[in-house]
């Protein structure tokens, strides 16, 4: 069966998956979109669990002290060139505010960040 750009588009608008994902998927299952579906999903499980093995020993720890009492916040990456990323320290700066203003852990779990 000869897979068309009709198809792959369809089938990267229904899961959000690349391109050459979409097309492999739907060559892999001869043009069944339900299958490939199926086919995206497993390889999207084989991905993550090869991810789960790395080690994210990198980040940042936010603190914050005031009126005895304080907080400390561990955000881990993979790279340093993350925790050099002043988007991460924005959001680790943000994450430590919001658990200072937190007072439970209820509560903290409830929080919007800032």
């Amino acid at each position: 069966m000869t897979v068309t750009a009709q198809m792959v588009k369809e089938l990267r608008d229904s899961t959000g998956a690349g391109m050459m994902d979409a097309k492999k998927a739907l060559v892999e299952t001869e043009g069944n979109m339900e299958a490939a579906v199926d086919w995206l999903r497993t390889k999207g499980l084989a991905k993550a669990a090869k991810k789960a093995d790395r080690v994210a020993a990198e980040g940042l720890v936010g603190v914050a002290v005031s009126g005895g009492r304080g907080v400390a916040v561990e955000i881990n990456s993979e790279t340093d060139f993350v925790g050099k990323n002043a988007d991460f320290q924005a959001m680790v700066h943000n994450i430590t505010k919001t658990a200072f203003r937190a007072h439970t852990v209820e509560e903290l779990k409830n929080a919007d960040l800032a």
